[in-house]
């Protein structure tokens, strides 16, 4: 393999021109005859066991030539990218084959993106507000409460009508145009009412009614409710009401603590929500002391930074938003449909954030760089087993999974920003003063709004699972004569 020429194209672009000897490239297509040669037939053999300059013969000389170069072309651009010392985006390339034959090998360009040479205006010496964590009476009376509320019981009512707040059980079926429409039916479905779970005015036809009433509810779908044949239509849901629940919350008392902790009295229960209330405080401040100064970086940054690293960024959290939904049992063109959007809009609300997160990262790089930072053994070994740990996996299959280069990328980052912050000037404030302010931008990921739909809401889990090293890219099909 020989790296021909590299020419810059643009800021951020490179072209690379790679050559293939000739001797190299006929050694590929006898891989590529072994490989495929067997699914060939020919005329007077065996199926699979016509020799090659019979095939080539029969089926031309480029026969395998494809073939010979996708097994080729992974190695031949990683040596060429290394041998260039571009320090490459892994996104895609552009392909030109310029020539190819079996005597002169192969001659053919790639166009890669590399990453940006930024500057910092300032990353010393910043200043930044940190909130006094404090947790008072009333907090942890909250706290109580909430507790007590996710352990209520839900029991039967059956003198009454069902009110606001109420979780009735019913079946439904729901007609368009006097027709059934797919999606909408259900037998013992339980609801909320005045949860909002469903399309507005359904739940408020529900109020007033009593056990073992059958009604209709007339509703309207939203214009821009996610299933085109649906939106803007009117709708009558026929009902039939079962049941109507109430929740019963218990007693806040050392019975009460018994039952839902591993502790004996309120009081301690109390003094346990305290301890754990002020350590997310403390670690929220820290977080926002963080962002802060994260964000005060991103703003100096000097350089152009190339749209493939955007779209890199969101390509993954598309696909991580989408990995969290099928955990829940939905799958990403299922979600939009429900929230009616389209994938366009959706990667449109994530924009801001992946380009954040790319600036974010850059700018740490570039602190770890110049501060010459890197990442002892321990420490890289420390964060493949949190990694295991976090996951449940095997440390060993955890360092197989994952390349120790990239991790130590990553723990040099973590130490980039407490560099920042130990070089920063930080003021504490109380709680009264801090709220008075501004809310700084945050640089973690949102989750995108949800729309109310007719159907109920889907919540998605936040673990990601491990990040892995990207598939090289592949070669793309034969080009002609005429693309040269």
């Amino acid at each position: 393999m020989s790296l021909k020429e590299t020419k810059k194209l643009e800021t951020n672009r490179y072209q690379l021109e790679i050559t293939v000897d000739g001797e190299k490239f006929r050694e590929a297509i006898k891989e590529a005859y072994k490989k495929n040669g067997k699914k060939i037939n020919v005329p007077g053999f065996r199926k699979g066991k016509a020799p090659l300059h019979m095939i080539e013969t029969l089926y031309g000389a480029e026969v395998f030539f494809e073939d010979a170069f996708n097994l080729l072309y992974n190695d031949l651009v990683d040596d060429a990218i290394k041998e260039s010392g571009l320090k490459v985006i892994n996104d895609k390339m552009d392909f030109e084959l310029v020539s190819i034959s079996k005597e002169d090998g192969v001659d053919f360009k790639v166009s890669v993106t590399t990453y940006p040479e930024i500057k910092l205006k300032k990353y010393k010496g910043l200043k930044a507000e940190k909130v006094k964590a404090t947790v008072s009476a009333a907090e942890v009376n909250d706290e109580l409460k909430a507790l007590a509320d996710r352990n209520a019981r839900m029991i039967s009512v059956e003198d009454r009508a069902a009110k606001k707040g109420d979780t009735v059980v019913i079946d439904f079926e729901g007609f368009t145009d006097g027709k059934p429409f797919e999606g909408g039916k259900a037998e013992g479905h339980s609801l909320e009412l005045g949860s909002g779970q469903f399309i507005p005015g359904f739940e408020d036809q529900i109020i007033g009614k009593k056990i073992g009433d059958e009604f209709d509810i007339n509703v309207t779908f939203p214009k821009e409710y996610g299933a085109e044949d649906l939106a803007g239509k009117d709708a009558v849901f026929k009902i039939k009401l079962h049941e109507i629940k109430i929740r019963e919350l218990p007693e806040i008392d050392d019975e009460f603590a018994k039952d839902v902790s591993e502790f004996d009295t309120i009081k301690d229960l109390k003094a346990d929500i305290k301890k754990k209330a002020l350590e997310r405080k403390q670690t929220a401040a820290e977080n926002a002391v963080e962002n802060d100064l994260v964000n005060q970086i991103v703003e100096g940054i000097e350089g152009e930074i190339p749209e493939a690293m955007y779209e890199s960024r969101l390509d993954g959290a598309v696909q991580d938003f989408a990995y969290r939904l099928q955990s829940q049992g939905m799958n990403l063109e299922t979600y939009l449909k429900f929230t009616g959007g389209s994938l366009e809009d959706f990667r449109k609300t994530m924009r801001p954030q992946a380009e954040m997160q790319v600036k974010y990262r850059l700018a740490l790089e570039k602190i770890v760089e110049l501060e010459k930072i890197t990442a002892s053994k321990e420490e890289i070994e420390a964060e493949f087993k949190k990694i295991a740990d976090s996951y449940n996996i095997d440390i060993e299959r955890a360092k197989a999974t994952l390349p120790e280069e990239e991790i130590a990328k990553d723990v040099a980052v973590g130490k980039a920003i407490d560099f920042v912050k130990a070089n920063a000037v930080i003021t504490e404030v109380d709680e009264k003063t801090a709220a008075e302010k501004p809310a700084a931008k945050k640089t973690a990921a949102k989750k995108p709004a949800e729309k109310k739909t007719a159907a109920k809401k889907t919540t998605t889990a936040t673990k990601k699972a491990p990040a892995k090293k990207p598939a090289a890219k592949k070669a793309p099909a034969k080009k002609k004569a005429e693309d040269k």
